[in-house]
C-alpha cells in the first residue's frame, strides 16, 4: 500500500509514517520542511512543498491508496517559549485557519488531476470541533461549537468535501490530544509536576479528551483499510478524565505533590483566546470508532500513563 501524507513531520504524521513504514508499506510525506529523520532506511519519501498548491507533488496521488491530510499551522506551539507566550494574534489565527484551509483545496485539486484516483482520503480534525462542553460527554452525534476552533474546525473538515463527488471515500479523524514523551503538549502538561508545582487548571471540572500515540497511529489505519468506514469518528480513548483527574493521575505516577492550582483568570490574562487550550475542554467519547469495532491498547488513562512514564 502507497500512503501520501501531507504534513507529516509532526508528532501524529511521524508516528503514523514510523508505523506503516514498519509493517513495509510505501509512504510519501510531503511537508514545508521534510528533513529526512536520521536512521536507518525505510520505504519513505520526503518531498518539498509550500503548503497551499499541487506544484511539486501532486503527481504522487495517482495510483496511491490513501492520503492522509494533516497539514496546519501549529496552534498550541511547539516549544514551551511558544506554548507559554505566543498569544493568538489575529495574524496567527488567520495562519491557523489558511493553512489548513488552503491544504485541503490543494488536496481536492490533486485528487481531481490523478487518473487513477486513491480509495480514501483521511481528514484531520480535533476535537475542537464541539467547543468548550462542561455539561456532559459528547460524540459525533453532537453539533459544532461557536467558538474560534470550533470555526477552525469545520472550515477545516468542509475544506475537502469535494473529494467525495470525485468518488474518494473521506474520513475525517477529530483527535484529542495525543500523548507521546516524543513531542506535542504531554510533555509541557508533566512539565509543571516534574517541576514539584503541579496541581489544577481553573476550576479542574474541564473535560480532557486524549489518546496513547500508539493507539492514534492504528486507528488512522484501521479507519484507512476499513472500506465502510466514512463520515466523522472522534480519534479519543473511551474514557475521558477531568483535568483535576488527570492531575491527580500524573502526580501518582510521577511520584509528585498535587497541590498548587493555576487560577483562570491568570491564564486568560496571559494567554488571551489561546488560554481556553488548557482553561476549556470537552468530554469527547469515540462512539462510532467503537461501533466499527476498534479495539484500544490503552482505554484508560491509568494504562496509558504506565507505558509512557515507565519508560
Amino acid at each position: 500500500m502507497r500512503v501520501i501524507i501531507i504534513g507529516g513531520t509532526g508528532l501524529i504524521g511521524r508516528g503514523l509514517t514510523e508505523s506503516l513504514a514498519a509493517d513495509g508499506h510505501q509512504v510519501d510525506v510531503v511537508a514545508r520542511h521534510p528533513d529526512r529523520p536520521s536512521g536507518p532506511e525505510a520505504p519513505v519519501r520526503f518531498v518539498r512543498w509550500d503548503g497551499r498548491s499541487t506544484s511539486g507533488w501532486a503527481h504522487l496521488v495517482d495510483g496511491a491508496e490513501a492520503v492522509v491530510h494533516l497539514a496546519g499551522e501549529t496552534i498550541g506551539g511547539t516549544h514551551l517559549g511558544q506554548v507559554f507566550f505566543q498569544r493568538w494574534t489575529r495574524a496567527k489565527k488567520q495562519r491557523i485557519l489558511h493553512s489548513r484551509v488552503d491544504a485541503g483545496q490543494a488536496i481536492v485539486e490533486a485528487i481531481r488531476q490523478a487518473e487513477r484516483k486513491p480509495a480514501v482520503l483521511v481528514q484531520a480534525s480535533a476535537v475542537g470541533y464541539y467547543g468548550p462542553r462542561l455539561d456532559r460527554p459528547v460524540d459525533e452525534s453532537d453539533p459544532p461549537g461557536h467558538d474560534f476552533l470550533a470555526g477552525v474546525c469545520l472550515a477545516w473538515e468542509r475544506a475537502t468535501e469535494a473529494a467525495e463527488k470525485l468518488g474518494v471515500r473521506r474520513v475525517v479523524t477529530r483527535t484529542g490530544l495525543v500523548l507521546s514523551l516524543r513531542g506535542g503538549l504531554f510533555p509541557v502538561v508533566l512539565l509543571p509536576f516534574r517541576l514539584f508545582v503541579g496541581g489544577r487548571i481553573g476550576s479542574g471540572r474541564q473535560g480532557f479528551s486524549w489518546i496513547h500515540a500508539e493507539d492514534h497511529a492504528r486507528a488512522v489505519r484501521f479507519l484507512i483499510e476499513n472500506e465502510g468506514a466514512r463520515g466523522a469518528y472522534n480519534v479519543t480513548a473511551p474514557n475521558p478524565v477531568t483535568n483535576a483527574e488527570l492531575g491527580r493521575l500524573v502526580a501518582r505516577r510521577l511520584r509528585r505533590p498535587y497541590w498548587l492550582p493555576t487560577p483562570a483568570l491568570l491564564l486568560r490574562r496571559v494567554l488571551g483566546e489561546k488560554a481556553t487550550l488548557v482553561v476549556d475542554g470537552q468530554a469527547v467519547r469515540p462512539r462510532r470508532l467503537l461501533e466499527a469495532g476498534f479495539e484500544f491498547r490503552y482505554p484508560t488513562l491509568e494504562q496509558a500513563l504506565d507505558d509512557l512514564l515507565a519508560r
